[in-house]
């Protein structure tokens, strides 16, 4: 196995999915840097100079995949850790938990709370290795919702009370009122955020707040869309309920986490609204929850999956790929086996695969002006004219970013191999680098 390697990479002999097409392409890819530089038929030219060429013996090489929903810190740690320990466990358990993601196929990821701004910057410098992130920062929450972790007798901050542990470590902020939402907001722009989430309804993980809970008042609500869409970019929301779906689309939300609680006219009026759902694929054993009333609620979220996909499918409704696991490192690795199920929900194995990767993307880019990925930069104009806008991620495409997976299998027939990364992925390569290589 080789591991960080840089310079051009040759692969040859490779069956190509593209991110889009339902057909397979028998050629080769070659990058340069951290682009894509050609993708072509038969056998590649000869390198020019020194270059890495891997024999793919007909396997198939993807884009890589991708998570829209991941907590890279509270995945990577367990609650009394981050509770007990000091602040920088949290980050270095994060750190862990992306080159883990990494080598598991995730080559992009959209962190949806947690303070993974310096983590994002060390990996894009070369410093560490990991996925792209897209970072949220700090969720925001009301006093009582979904991301109040404090003790129940705590003063809340807005009655002059101190900030909780999950706000300590940047993994929450609470803020009520109109004036607070617009001061969260900008302050997770200011650390580094491609995108906002809030909470809008109740949560399975949170202590105070039941399921049918509505969270945040429309006026709260529309103040958070408001501030991060004079900075370019939108706001995700977490909620489960038709009643809390509806009133965050009203207010201007177009991008739901979760919604396995949505009735079918819920469904229907989110795709009549253009509004992207990202919704994970859950079993019951996923998470473990202790508190009788916390397995309950994930028990009655669980059995919404199957029905929610399917009236998406019907419907036409935008759907995100996301595992949202947390607080269990152990379990992380799920989030291959989680992909894998996707084939049984959104009509097949490669339409699933068409979602963790250039579905996903395009839900990436409504980062807008704040995407630190997407935006074509005049170098790659000039280098590849106006094919740059197909995307920058997921898709194999001249100008995009080299980020690659050669699979011992065809997971556009077959997603089963990538529920074992360690055995299936043969390469993968992110940035242009091949950060595993473990064919001869």
């Amino acid at each position: 196995m080789s591991e960080q390697v840089s310079g051009p990479v040759v692969l040859r002999d490779v069956r190509i999915f593209d991110g889009l097409s339902d057909r397979l392409r028998t050629g080769h890819v070659v990058t340069e840097a951290t682009k894509i530089r050609t993708v072509g038929d038969g056998e590649p030219p000869a390198p020019a100079g020194p270059a890495t060429v891997i024999d793919g013996r007909g396997m198939t090489l993807i884009p890589g995949l991708s998570d829209a929903h991941v907590h890279l810190i509270l995945a990577g740690a367990t609650q009394s850790e981050l509770l007990l320990g000091g602040a920088g466990l949290g980050q270095l358990k994060g750190a862990a938990e992306a080159r883990a993601m990494l080598m598991r196929g995730f080559t992009t990821v959209r962190d949806m709370a947690g303070d993974t701004g310096d983590l994002k910057r060390m990996i894009d410098a070369g410093a560490l290795p990991g996925p792209r992130i897209y970072p949220s920062q700090a969720g925001l929450s009301q006093t009582a919702g979904h991301g109040d972790f404090g003790m129940v007798y705590d003063v809340p901050t807005a009655l002059g009370g101190t900030a909780t542990r999950a706000e300590q470590l940047g993994l929450m902020r609470v803020a009520d009122g109109t004036a607070q939402v617009l001061a969260g907001v900008r302050e997770q722009l200011r650390k580094g955020a491609s995108q906002i989430k809030m909470m809008a309804g109740g949560g399975v993980a949170s202590a105070y707040d039941h399921l049918d809970v509505l969270q945040y008042t429309a006026e709260e609500l529309r103040a958070g869309v408001r501030a991060a869409a004079d900075w370019g970019t939108y706001v995700a929301v977490h909620v489960y309920t038709g009643d809390g779906i509806r009133r965050a689309v009203e207010a201007g939300v177009h991008v739901i986490e979760h919604g396995h609680l949505a009735g079918e006219d819920d469904v229907r009026f989110m795709a009549d609204h253009g509004v992207v759902l990202c919704l994970q694929p859950f079993a019951e054993s996923d998470h473990h929850y202790p508190d009788p009333a916390s397995a309950e609620k994930n028990r009655r979220v669980c059995e919404g999956v199957d029905r929610v996909f399917g009236w998406a499918l019907e419907h036409g409704l935008r759907i995100a790929f996301g595992t949202d696991l947390m607080l269990d490192p152990a379990g992380s690795a799920k989030q291959s086996e989680m992909l894998v199920r996707m084939a049984r929900l959104a009509g097949g194995p490669l339409a699933a695969l068409r979602i963790a990767t250039f579905g996903n993307a395009a839900l990436f880019r409504r980062a807008g002006a704040r995407d630190p990925y997407q935006i074509p930069t005049p170098a790659d104009v000039a280098a590849y004219g106006d094919k740059p806008h197909l995307a920058h991620l997921g898709v194999i495409a001249e100008g995009a970013w080299a980020d690659l997976l050669l699979v011992d299998g065809d997971p556009t027939a077959d997603l089963a191999p990538l529920a074992d990364p360690a055995a299936n992925l043969k390469v993968i390569i992110k940035d242009g680098r091949v950060h595993k290589n473990t064919l001869p």
